[in-house]
């Protein structure tokens, strides 16, 4: 019965130090690092927002995904950009009198 409770204890010790190897040699799988508590990385420019500035997105990672509020603000900002530019074709293509561009299906 002791020898099997030392196999068990010395198993344990191994797996125990295998793990702390594999941690600090490849951290905890994260790309980027934490942000402070109350820090925002959601960042949109006021105006003429471009592929770039929707790529760069980041949103602040809390417990069950991503920071609600940050999510909504950023699609909320998006759609009143796609809402801009889409009149102002508009307005271009009245001026010029051609047909409008017909809209393609996302996906």
């Amino acid at each position: 019965m002791t020898s099997a409770l030392i196999y068990i204890v010395v198993m344990a010790l191994v797996a125990a130090v295998v793990f702390l190897l594999a941690a600090l040699v490849f951290g905890r799988g994260e790309e980027l690092a934490p942000l402070p508590p109350g820090a925002s990385p959601t960042r949109l420019p006021a105006e003429d927002v471009t592929a770039d500035d929707v790529r760069a997105l980041k949103f602040q990672q809390v417990l069950r995904g991503y920071k609600m509020t940050e999510v909504d603000w950023a699609l909320e900002r998006l759609a009143d950009e796609v809402e801009r530019l889409r009149e102002r074709v508009a307005e271009l293509e009245a001026g010029t009198g051609a047909a409008p561009a017909p809209v393609r299906a996302a996906g």
